[in-house]
């Protein structure tokens, strides 16, 4: 099975709630009016695209179907995928590993596969050739780091781990300076989740991203935070969150496979301007995809054969 087919697969479950709160709208209303946009509007969030993203999508249909004098349903349906596709490409951005090395934090609260989507998100890149170190920097949570060493050796990658209960930012320093004198080309760092005391977790990446600047000047950097899509619009508000907390350039969405509420993935692409960056669309080490708007506009939309 492809890429493509795979996130098809996946999608699957998001795919059939949206076509079918979409299409039972079509079905009943046959007038392109008012009552129309209301139903669909109200579809949309059935379909846990937001509230607000859901509002915006709907005022942008109503324009364009008065613009270009729209009166065929078929004809509104094809505007609103189209609407929902702009929404995804507005902030679509990969990973920026263009430097050696490049850095990769990623956060998120337990639960949510932080450390499965490192060690995923290690295999992926060593799978086209870049030498990958990681660094085991989420010290507190019980296991974090054994889960994070058998992910190292099952990818084939080194890993930089201390003690549990020992200072991040010391982790992060070992670290970027193994990734220099090893000749790594991206270093992926498990930092903490623990959102309960956005003080702390600021203070800390705070010190993490200055040991990074200092050592590693010239690297590209990520921080990406882990959201799991099953959660639905409480994803939406960890991303706000820990965007209070943290400078995030982008979400790893996981589970995508086992659950109707992709549709999230638009309202975090609206309301919080984050460009989603990985999606896991299955259980295997090989279903965790760097996400591309068009592919999944595509997914999501594309009628069953």
């Amino acid at each position: 099975m492809g890429l493509f087919d795979k996130l098809k697969a996946g999608l699957s479950k998001t795919r059939e709630s949206i076509a079918q709160q979409v299409n039972n709208v079509f079905s009943v209303f046959v007038k392109v009016d008012e009552e129309l946009f209301e139903n669909l509007e109200e579809a949309l969030i059935m379909a846990d695209i937001g509230v607000e993203t859901s509002e915006y999508i709907i005022e942008e249909l109503r324009n364009n179907v008065k613009s270009k004098h729209i009166t065929d349903g078929n004809l509104v349906k094809r505007e609103l995928k189209e609407i929902i596709s702009d929404i995804l490409k507005e902030n679509n951005s990969s990973v920026d590993t263009s430097t050696q090395p490049s850095v990769i934090l990623v956060i998120g609260v337990n639960g949510v596969g932080k450390t499965t989507s490192i060690g995923k998100i290690a295999s992926h890149y060593k799978s086209m050739g870049k030498k990958v170190l990681l660094a085991a920097a989420d010290t507190f949570r019980a296991a974090a780091i054994d889960q994070l060493d058998i992910w190292a050796q099952r990818c084939g990658c080194d890993i930089i781990k201390h003690q549990e209960n020992s200072d991040p930012a010391a982790v992060v320093f070992d670290a970027c300076s193994a990734a220099k004198a090893r000749g790594a080309d991206i270093l992926i760092c498990d930092t903490a989740g623990r959102l309960h005391n956005k003080k702390n977790l600021m203070a800390e990446l705070a010190k993490i991203n200055r040991i990074i600047e200092r050592e590693l000047p010239s690297s590209a950097k990520e921080t990406l935070l882990v959201l799991d899509a099953t959660t639905g619009q409480n994803a939406v508000s960890q991303a706000k969150l820990f965007s209070e907390a943290a400078e995030i350039t982008g979400i790893i969405l996981t589970k995508l496979d086992g659950t109707a509420k992709g549709g999230i993935v638009i309202s975090i692409a609206k309301e919080q301007g984050l460009p989603v960056k990985f999606v896991g669309v299955g259980e295997g080490i090989e279903d965790l995809q760097e996400f591309n708007s068009d592919d999944f506009a595509r997914a999501m939309f594309e009628e069953e054969e």
